[in-house]
């Protein structure tokens, strides 16, 4: 049963049609909210999405695509768009990233862009654009984070320092944006794999240095995500880690 807190209320999520974005859809709408699926190339999968949770509530889904490297004017159409289809705006998830290998000594200013514009300068620029909205209907603001924007990831690094950004991203914005709209992170571990390139080895590494010693869900990231959007009311400017407790594992 829908939780009435939530019902009525409306989320945009980039990069919601798949993977961590689709699970957080999935748990927002079922609380009642309606919801924007931000997508770029997920056409398919986003109109997959949007016919499943038709089924549970018609018309409750909108989908929107476009880059986010377009920066500033994308962000305010993607706000423009929500505000005019549902009347309001309450909750901002900035879901979408990209994620490849950029070994230092063979960096190139596109990679640099690529992943700053993506996964920084978006989220920001979405903000910026969404917080007249937020404020006047007391909203929040949830971005993905990552482990390895606390502790840089190998043969990663610009991926890295996007996601360090995004952490004091979203310290500063819970700084500018308050009283009226609260701004926290999630922060995942080994939730889902990347969809090449890691070997069953590197896998089971990975997961034999968690405390709990096993990967985690989508759902588990969907939960935490709902957590900081409907219970933790009194919270901003936090990431909430969500890793299997690896990150305080040497």
């Amino acid at each position: 049963m829908a939780d009435m807190q939530l019902a009525g209320k409306v989320a945009l999520v980039t990069g919601g049609a798949h993977r961590l974005g689709a699970a957080i859809a999935r748990a927002l709408h079922a609380e009642g909210m309606q919801i924007v699926v931000h997508y770029l190339s997920s056409e398919s999968a986003a109109h997959s999405l949007q016919a499943e949770l038709h089924a549970v509530r018609p018309d409750s889904v909108m989908l929107v695509r476009g880059d986010l490297s377009h920066g500033d004017k994308l962000a305010r159409n993607l706000v423009f768009e929500t505000v005019e289809s549902f009347d309001r705006l309450d909750v901002l998830v900035n879901n979408a990233a990209r994620f490849y290998e950029t070994p230092m000594g063979s960096v190139t200013e596109q990679q640099w862009d690529d992943l700053l514009s993506t996964n920084l300068k978006a989220p920001f620029f979405l903000a910026q654009a969404a917080a007249p909205h937020l404020k006047k209907s007391s909203g929040c603001i949830v971005n993905i984070a990552d482990l390895y924007g606390q502790r840089p990831l190998p043969g990663f690094p610009v991926y890295s320092i996007t996601k360090a950004g995004l952490v004091m991203l979203t310290k500063t914005l819970a700084r500018e944006l308050s009283p009226e709209v609260r701004v926290n992170a999630v922060a995942p571990g080994a939730i889902l794999w990347p969809e090449r390139g890691l070997d069953e080895m590197s896998k089971q590494r990975i997961v034999s240095r968690t405390l709990l010693k096993r990967g985690g869900e989508p759902e588990d990231i969907a939960r935490a995500v709902l957590y900081l959007i409907r219970d933790a009311t009194y919270t901003t400017g936090e990431v909430l880690t969500v890793d299997g407790g690896r990150h305080v594992t040497v």
